[in-house]
């Protein structure tokens, strides 16, 4: 009898779980984008639409079927950069890429943590992306590819002035250095100080959009700030900055 029920039952479980897991690397394709926003307002237009068609609304019925022909086409034109950026993540697999090991992990922020603290006692800016699950590719274009291991002398000579790369962000993209020269969108939020200069608004832009771990330089406060998922915490060096880092790099 158990075998019977399990072969009868065995194909809308596993649609179950197949179509489970496509919506969950939906949300993780919009997590930490504008686009998530947008998502939310799909989703309360589809339940109202099911409401209409429940209750027999026929004018409201017919106005949302023909929205949602115009709609697919606005997604797609508003949103062709996350559709691109998810789509890149997906082919190379970083939606399920495992965290490195801790040897490496400690290796790198060591490396990035070393340059940015001598960038700051020379009074040089910089400003340095580091992936998580949301892929940087679409920011990497029309950069200059550097792909080299993760080296602190390698980073404070990118951001040494009449570097033409030193204006540019760094991007740090499965545990090496990706490109440099790298520009990302300055954040729209009017209530940011007026203290904070392009580095920090494009780092607070990116971190808009992205999952990524944005450490700032500033050249003249001489001080170290990471921005993650909006969130900015200011005032870091030494092993506070290693640690901080690695915590967010960690985070789940």
């Amino acid at each position: 009898m158990l075998i019977h029920n399990l072969l009868l039952y065995w194909k809308p479980v596993t649609e179950i779980l197949i179509l489970w897991l496509l919506i969950y690397q939906i949300l993780l394709f919009f997590v930490g984008t504008r686009a998530l926003q947008a998502l939310r307002g799909i989703i309360i237009l589809l339940l109202a639409f099911f409401i209409f068609q429940k209750f027999n609304f026929f004018v409201l019925d017919r106005l949302f079927k023909e929205l949602f022909g115009i709609s697919v086409i606005a997604i797609l034109i508003i949103f062709h950069p996350e559709i691109r950026q998810g789509l890149a993540t997906l082919g190379k697999g970083q939606a399920f890429k495992n965290n490195p090991k801790e040897e490496d992990l400690n290796f790198i922020v060591k490396q990035i943590s070393q340059a940015c603290e001598n960038l700051a006692q020379k009074k040089l800016g910089a400003l340095i992306a580091i992936e998580k699950n949301d892929s940087l590719t679409v920011y990497i274009q029309g950069a200059e590819a550097i792909d080299s291991r993760i080296c602190a002398d390698l980073i404070e000579a990118i951001f040494t002035p009449n570097n033409p790369l030193h204006d540019g962000a760094l991007i740090i993209q499965r545990a090496r250095i990706g490109a440099a020269g790298c520009i990302f969108p300055l954040t729209a939020n009017q209530e940011l100080s007026r203290t904070f200069g392009t580095r920090h608004r494009a780092a607070f832009g990116l971190s808009e959009e992205t999952d990524a771990v944005l450490i700032v330089v500033s050249e003249e406060r001489r001080d170290i700030s990471i921005i993650y998922r909006r969130k900015f915490y200011k005032d870091l060096g030494g092993s506070g900055l290693e640690s901080k880092i690695k915590e967010l790099l960690l985070e789940k």
